[in-house]
């Protein structure tokens, strides 16, 4: 009895594999029939693929960048005044205690 040697496929062809799997009407196991790959393959290509792209942080823009750093500066206008008020308002009711 002599074992099969496994099968080596190319990162484009998982890539591919993977593209039409997850855009395809079809199941899985008819994409991999169609193929000709084992199906338990092309789920752990699938499953592999998919957590790389969530595991990957969005692309910051300069735009994005500047839009948030205008909504801190906003946000950090606004403590300050809430501060000076309670600065304020403390001193009253201090002198009013006295």
């Amino acid at each position: 009895m002599s074992r099969k040697k496994p099968n080596t496929y190319t990162a484009e062809f998982r890539a591919s594999a993977v593209k039409l799997a997850n855009g395809s009407s079809q199941s899985i196991t008819g994409v991999a029939k169609e193929l000709g790959i084992n199906v338990n393959t092309l789920h752990t290509w699938v499953s592999k693929y998919s957590k790389a792209k969530v595991t990957e942080k969005p692309e910051l823009t300069d735009e994005h960048l500047n839009d948030e750093l205008k909504h801190l500066r906003k946000e950090a206008s606004r403590l300050t005044e809430e501060r000076d008020l309670l600065k304020k308002a403390a001193a009253y009711f201090a002198k009013e205690r006295r």
